[in-house]
């Protein structure tokens, strides 16, 4: 169980930080990346990691 709650924890604080990027990003513009860009990539690599943290912390525990 602590292992899906840590999964849980990153999962959401990725995507709180990709939201920041492409709220916040939007009108700027880096040479080699658009930060509204990697914010959108790292919401769903966020919620990817929250989902699977869900499966985790539900799937029937292996003996």
């Amino acid at each position: 169980m602590r292992s899906a709650r840590k999964t849980l924890l990153t999962g959401l604080a990725t995507f709180a930080l990709g939201l920041a990027l492409w709220l916040w990003g939007l009108d700027v513009e880096i040479v080699i990346f658009t930060p509204s860009k990697v914010g959108i990539v790292l919401m769903v690599i966020g919620g990817l990691e929250f989902l699977y943290g869900v499966f985790k912390a539900t799937r029937p525990q292996e003996r």
